[in-house]
This record gives structure tokens, C-alpha cells and sequence, in this order.
């Protein structure tokens, strides 16, 4: 979301370089964004972690960056939008060293937390910057190359963070971000000149304030909840309530207010309204569904962690692929019909893997992989052409900010909450599949059971080892079916679209990331 005003400071030869620079820093918080992923296993055992404790990791960047994506126009204005963007990077690539050498949970949460704090307004001052310094007729071929940029890391991140882990250690995930930054930082000092500031411009500090405790507040409820046992612990019961009393606050000064942080006429389009429902539901299935796959290829299947990222990747592969066709098929073909094939895609991929079991092929994982991304390829375009179709010119900015925020918290809650029901349903899962396993069952008769007979202690560590096992692939096709039927869900608030009667020229880049 950049607010800088247009200018073409910078000389036209350095364009290729200037475009070089910000498309590595691009890159490089793309990259972030998954490339931890296949790490997770390695950097559980290295903190000593529970399963859903080292979802934290994930939540605690997205949460971050979240949050401070809003206000980084607002930034650029006051301070200047170079000097913002090198301290971005700069604390961005200080944050990655600092998750690098971190020797506890609490140490590299929060240090996640400052990767993300810095690293939200990368995506959108790099934007700006390429919007500046290209004409209007040559915008279209300059924004083509930074969505591809946004969607490169997510393919290469698990590849690439599976290498690393397997081949040097898995703390290289974060050093890898050093050089990167480092060109980033040296090119944009040397080619990119600074806008001029804006002594007038104003944040809704209260508002901004208030969304930031709610959002924050709200994470630590579903991230902690399940392990303090819900609403039997006093500080769930605290989180529960500043999380309602700051969003509370939040809605009554949005609606009163005389300049919000949250302009409130942007839910009186209903084209825009029902599409923040629906990113917020595409943030939970897609990368919810990225953090159950992790562990389940690691730990339930065995894969080396290279292999893990490896059969990963053709699920980027499968968006980038659709997101060019789909670009094509917009203005031809219905634009609510492409977004129902994309959850369509995305609800069969989510029903294949409710089947799944450890003995899953390679070949099919990466497939239903690829049709999950594919269906994300549909999904995010159209959803931004018919997002922003019927909205005001002079209204977009904000709407871009709020819609970006939609889908990232979408992907923290959808996180917590498949990594709590994975936990509480594989215990219940245990204790039911537990009760017919008793000596009274004559089951255990036969020869072949011998070996996990329930009057040997070594027989019931190899009873309960199974049973383990056992409850853990049910809880995991749980969550795959919660997934699939979120996905079913929504497909009846496309009837709730609008067509518009004009597509307008939408920057789909700028939602991407």
C-alpha cells in the first residue's frame, strides 16, 4: 500500500537496477513466509517445543506484519519512503539473524515477532517505488514482474529451507536473508532517492492502537488456549476479554470518529464486504493447510526434510500457473465462476487428504498438492478484480490495507486453530480408540497379536505406540475435512457478488503479499 506521491526522481537508466533492488527485498520477505515451514520439526527439537507450541513461530510473523502493513504509507509520508524501506530491511535482515541464534521458544517468538514488524513494509514501499519510476503504459509489464517476484518465494521457500536444514543446519533458513538484504540494501541506497515528506500526515493513533491489542490479544487466546485449558485459565480468561474490549472500542470509534483508522464507508460496497469474508477463509484453508503438511510428512511419513520441500513445491507451482491463465480468462469469463472453481479445487484437494495415510504415495501428495495451488491460482485474481471492482478510485488505498490485513489474520487464526484441534482431537481420538483395548478382548488371542498383548508391559508401550499413531492420522484427517467443508462454505456467498459493468484496471500485485 504505498500513499508516497508519485515522482521520477531517479534517473531513467537506473531503472534495471532499481528494479533489481527492490525485487530482491520482495524476494526475500516472500521467501519468509514458508521457507520455515519444513524447518519446524528440527527447530521444535532444538527449543524443546510441543506440536502446537511451535505453530508460534509461524503465527508470531504473520501476526507482526499484519499489523504494521497499514501504517507503512502513513510512515513513508512522514519520514520519507526510502529511509523507511532501508530500515525495513535493515531490521528485517537483523531480526533473521537474531531468529538464528535464538536458544528458546520465547527467544525466537520474538524475535519472529520483529521480523515481521520490520519486514511488513517491504512488499508495499518496493511496489511504490516500481509504480514511480515506470510510465503508465509500462506499469502493467513492471507490476507483472513484481506479483511474479511475490509468488516466487513461496515456491522456492520450502525447496530451498529444506536444503538448508538438511545440508548446513536449519538456522541458515534465517542467515539466508543476510546477503540477500544486504545487495537489497546497498543498491537502494546508491540508485533510489528519497520523496519529499509530509509534515501533515496523520495516524489514528487510538484506532491503530486498539486493532493492534485486539489482534494481538485474540493470537495469544488461540495460541495458548488449548494448552491452558480454555476458559479454566485466568489469563485465557484476560486475553478473551481486552481482545473483546479492543475491538469493542474499535468499532465505536470507527463509527464515530471523524477520521478513523478504519474508514467505515468501505463495508457499504458489498462487492468488498463479502470478499473480506472470503480472504479471510482462503487465508485459514491454504496456509493452515501448509502447517499441518509439515509435520505430517516429517514426522508421521519419515520424509528427510529436503524431500519434504521438494514435494511441497509443486503446490506454488500450481497458483503461479493458474494465476497467469486465470489473468487471461478475467473480462471473459465470469469472475464469480472462476472464484467457485477455485474453492471447488481447493474443497477436492482438502477430500483427497482426509484420506491419506502414511502410506501415501509421493506421486499423489504432489499432485493434490499442485490442485490445492491451482485452486488458489483461481482464487486470488478474480477475488481481487470483483474486491475492488465497484469501490472508488479514492478508496482503494485504505481498502487494500484493510483486505491485506483480512487475509493475514486469516492465516494466523487458521494456524492456532488447526494446531489446537490437532493436539485436543488426537488425545480424544487415543482415549476412544483405547477403551477396546482390553484383556477381555478377544482380539488378543490370536498368535499374531502376541506381540502387543495387553498383559506384557512390552505389549501395551507397543498397544499404546499404535494407538498413538493411530489417533494422530484421524486427528489429521479432521482437520483436513474442517478445511474442506470451510471451503464448501463460502462457495454460496459468491450469489452475494455483483457483477461489475465495467472491469476496472486493478493493481492485483498489491494484494498478493
Amino acid at each position: 500500500m504505498s500513499n508516497a506521491a508519485p515522482c521520477l526522481a531517479t534517473p531513467v537508466a537506473n531503472r534495471g537496477w532499481i528494479t533489481a533492488c527492490v525485487i530482491l527485498a520482495v524476494i526475500m520477505q516472500a521467501l519468509d513466509t514458508t521457507i520455515a515451514n519444513v524447518a519446524l520439526p528440527y527447530i521444535q527439537g532444538s527449543v524443546s517445543a510441543s506440536a502446537d507450541q511451535i505453530n508460534w513461530v509461524l503465527t508470531s510473523y504473520i501476526v507482526a506484519a499484519a499489523i504494521m502493513t497499514p501504517p507503512s504509507g502513513f510512515l513513508a509520508a512522514k519520514f520519507g519512503r526510502k529511509r523507511v524501506l532501508l530500515t525495513a530491511i535493515a531490521g528485517f535482515v537483523a531480526a533473521s539473524v537474531l531468529c538464528g541464534l535464538a536458544q528458546s521458544l520465547n527467544q525466537i517468538v520474538a524475535f519472529r515477532l520483529l521480523q515481521g514488524l520490520f519486514g511488513a513494509s517491504l512488499v508495499p514501499l518496493s511496489q511504490g517505488i516500481l509504480l514511480d519510476i515506470y510510465s503508465a503504459e509500462e506499469r502493467g509489464s513492471a507490476m507483472a514482474l513484481f506479483g511474479v517476484s511475490v509468488m516466487v518465494g513461496p515456491v522456492l521457500g520450502p525447496v530451498i529451507g529444506g536444503w538448508l536444514t538438511d545440508h548446513i543446519s536449519w538456522r541458515w533458513v534465517f542467515y539466508i536473508n543476510v546477503p540477500i538484504g544486504a545487495l537489497a540494501f546497498a543498491g537502494i541506497v546508491i540508485y533510489v532517492t528519497e520523496t519529499k515528506l509530509d509534515a501533515l500526515a496523520k495516524l489514528d493513533w487510538f484506532g491503530f492502537g486498539m486493532m493492534s491489542l485486539g489482534i494481538a490479544s485474540l493470537q495469544l487466546f488461540l495460541d495458548r488456549g488449548e494448552q491452558l485449558n480454555w476458559f479454566a485459565s485466568g489469563e485465557i480468561m484476560i486475553e478473551a476479554i481486552v481482545c473483546a474490549a479492543a475491538f469493542y472500542l474499535l468499532i465505536v470509534h470507527t463509527l464515530t470518529a471523524e477520521r478513523s483508522f478504519v474508514n467505515p464507508r468501505l463495508f457499504r460496497d458489498r462487492n468488498f464486504s463479502v470478499s473480506m469474508l472470503f480472504i479471510f477463509v482462503i487465508g485459514i484453508t491454504y496456509l493452515a493447510s501448509l502447517a499441518l503438511m509439515t509435520p505430517y510428512l516429517q514426522t508421521l511419513m519419515g520424509y528427510p526434510v529436503i524431500t519434504a520441500g521438494i514435494v511441497m513445491g509443486p503446490r506454488g507451482l500450481g497458483t503461479m500457473l493458474c494465476m497467469f491463465i486465470v489473468g487471461k480468462l478475467i473480462g471473459k469469463i465470469d469472475t464469480r465462476l472462476l472464484l467457485v472453481s477455485g474453492l471447488g479445487l481447493t474443497a477436492w484437494a482438502m477430500y483427497d487428504m482426509t484420506g491419506w495415510t502414511p502410506d501415501v504415495s509421493q506421486w499423489t501428495i504432489v499432485s493434490v498438492g499442485f490442485v490445492q495451488g491451482a485452486g488458489l491460482g483461481f482464487l486470488f485474481v478474480p477475488l481481487t478484480t470483483i474486491a475492488f471492482s465497484t469501490l472508488p478510485a479514492h478508496m482503494r488505498g485504505d481498502g487494500t490495507g484493510l483486505y491485506n490485513l483480512s487475509r493475514n489474520i486469516g492465516s494466523s487464526v487458521g494456524i492456532s486453530i488447526v494446531s489446537a484441534l490437532l493436539v485436543e482431537n488426537a488425545q480424544v481420538n487415543h482415549e476412544n480408540i483405547a477403551a477396546y483395548v482390553t484383556p477381555f478382548n478377544r482380539a488378543f488371542e490370536v498368535t499374531a497379536a502376541q506381540a502387543m498383548s495387553p498383559f506384557s508391559a512390552a505389549g501395551r508401550a507397543s498397544l499404546n505406540e499404535v494407538i498413538t499413531l493411530q489417533s494422530t492420522i484421524i486427528a489429521y484427517m479432521d482437520n483436513f475435512k474442517l478445511l474442506m467443508l470451510m471451503s464448501l462454505a463460502v462457495i454460496p456467498l459468491a450469489l452475494l457478488l455483483r457483477k461489475p459493468k465495467v472491469a476496472p484496471v486493478i493493481d492485483h500485485s498489491s494484494v498478493m503479499e
